[in-house]
């Protein structure tokens, strides 16, 4: 699968994007690790790429569209990737042809991504950090809305509200990818996790009917009784009350 995720600084793109890698099992990137990443090549896009970041420029959007093609070329890319910051402008978005399945734009206002930021970790940032990230904000609404647009007239787009909890946020992307999309990634990761359920009691305390609740939810149950006769039973032994 292949998603793009779009939102203001602070409106929580870099976790929801490691949460929902983690569930989907495809990587998580931005265009900045995959710009750092090419710039360590010896190569004349490595050289071109590290010089440009030297100098304090951004890379343009003729030279980018095909560096980030290229790199999601890769095999670890081939079954998907969450994308972070790209497509940044409406010609990165026109340009890019490697296929988006669905674009997730966290919606959040301006003074709630600020607040996010000041206050980040419990720490008071300082006037010039923040001053910094109002003008990333600005430079959002104005380069990058009309790829919110562009990808809302392709009927990929899903807005979602990013004021909510991490837990709901994801729990709405999610919903918005779609069941056919993801079940069989979700399965996956669900498998991986392994939860053991132990339940105890008297005699009558109803641990049958409980069991019988979890069978039919489809989790397996080990009876304990069971397991130790059928035990004695590979090991030859002799039944006994003790």
């Amino acid at each position: 699968m292949k998603l793009v995720l779009i939102g203001i600084p602070g409106a929580g793109k870099s976790t929801q994007g490691n949460l929902l890698s983690k569930q989907l099992n495809v990587p998580y990137l931005s265009t900045g690790h995959i710009f750092r990443n090419i710039a360590k090549d010896k190569t004349d896009i490595g050289r071109y790429v590290k010089e440009t970041m030297s100098a304090g420029h951004l890379i343009p959007d003729e030279r980018t569209v095909p560096i980030v093609e290229d790199y999601l070329s890769r095999k670890e890319y081939q079954k998907g990737y969450i994308l972070d910051g790209f497509p940044r402008t409406l010609l990165q978005a026109k340009k890019f042809k490697n296929g988006v399945d669905k674009v997730i734009y966290l919606n959040l206002t301006d003074k709630e991504a600020l607040w996010r930021i000041a206050y980040r970790n419990d720490e008071m940032r300082d006037d010039q950090t923040v001053t910094a990230m109002k003008k990333r904000i600005d430079i959002f609404h104005s380069v990058t809305r009309p790829v919110i647009d562009f990808y809302d007239k392709k009927g990929i787009l899903a807005t979602i509200d990013g004021t909510k909890s991490i837990k709901e946020v994801n729990k709405e992307i999610l919903k918005n990818l779609g069941k056919q999309m993801i079940k069989n990634q979700l399965a996956a990761w669900e498998q991986k996790k392994k939860i053991l359920i132990v339940m105890t009691g008297l005699p009558g305390s109803g641990k049958s009917e409980a069991a019988e609740f979890f069978k039919k939810k489809k989790i397996p149950i080990i009876h304990f009784g069971k397991a130790i006769n059928d035990h004695v039973d590979r090991k030859g032994l002799e039944h006994t009350e003790q």
